[in-house]
């Protein structure tokens, strides 16, 4: 099986994180995970007055933050995994990801807000479950 894990540092991560190394039927010596990390993007007036370089640097920085402890974590682990970052609006470039992976499943951390917290600002996990075509696991 093919797993997109959705990263964004957050504590939620984390536990989505062990819940996929406890479960013998995910993230076994047979599965693939693929670790995405989504940034969103500098604004254009920024990244013209400090320059595209500076810009590139910094998402670079901000997904070793992220990425490079869930790598340690995953190497004590038989599945087989390999991780990227992009830069664009969450919900989206996980959908993408997960149809360009061909991914079998989405799993992802979820901040587990309340309805108005929903309403007002919206969810990246709301928003992956209502779009995709592949079943998503959502870890609290």
């Amino acid at each position: 099986m093919k797993i997109l894990f959705a990263a964004d540092g957050s504590t939620y991560t984390k536990k989505a994180l062990a819940f996929l190394a406890t479960h013998d039927n995910f993230g076994g010596e047979a599965d693939e995970i693929v670790v995405l990390h989504v940034q969103p993007p500098v604004p254009p007036r920024v990244k013209t007055m400090v320059g595209a370089g500076v810009v590139n640097d910094y998402h670079s920085d901000e997904a070793k933050k992220v990425l490079d402890p869930i790598e340690r974590f995953l190497k004590r682990h038989p599945a087989s995994f390999r991780s990227k970052w992009v830069v664009g609006s969450p919900s989206d470039e996980i959908l993408k990801a997960a149809k360009r992976e061909k991914a079998h499943m989405i799993v992802m951390g979820t901040h587990g807000h309340g309805l108005i917290s929903r309403a007002l600002m919206g969810s990246v996990a709301q928003k992956v479950v209502a779009d995709a075509d592949i079943p998503v696991l959502l870890v609290k």
